[in-house]
């Protein structure tokens, strides 16, 4: 091959390099992040359907969430894949209870500075 054949090879391929370095490698890493969200969705999660509706996880099966949404406390059935994102995560009863304690004892110290001063 002469010289002008390589580098009219050259472009093409950098293109495709500057294609999948900026667009496809980002997007798919950000499919995996999505895909492992709506796989660790569990009962007392907080989540927003792609459609907009907000709702409390009250029973996971394998492909099927049953979603509790409004004051009424209506159920709908929607599939994993229509989760767009968790607004808040359900956290075990001893994260909590160590989240409570913590924030009691440095309420504590900030008063106890505050006679001090």
């Amino acid at each position: 091959m002469d010289s002008q054949s390589m580098q009219a090879l050259i472009v093409p391929i950098g293109f495709l390099l500057i294609f999948y370095f900026f667009l496809i490698r980002p997007q798919k890493k950000k499919d995996n992040e999505i895909k492992e969200m709506r796989n660790n969705l569990h009962e007392g999660d907080e989540v927003i359907t792609i459609g907009g509706i907000y709702g409390k996880i009250i029973r996971a099966k394998e492909d099927v969430l049953t979603l509790e949404v409004g004051s009424t406390k209506t159920r709908l059935d929607v599939t994993r894949w229509a989760i767009g994102s968790i607004v808040k995560k359900n956290e075990s009863k001893s994260k909590k209870d160590s989240e409570k304690g913590t924030e009691q004892d440095s309420g504590k110290d900030s008063e106890d500075n505050n006679k001090e001063s």
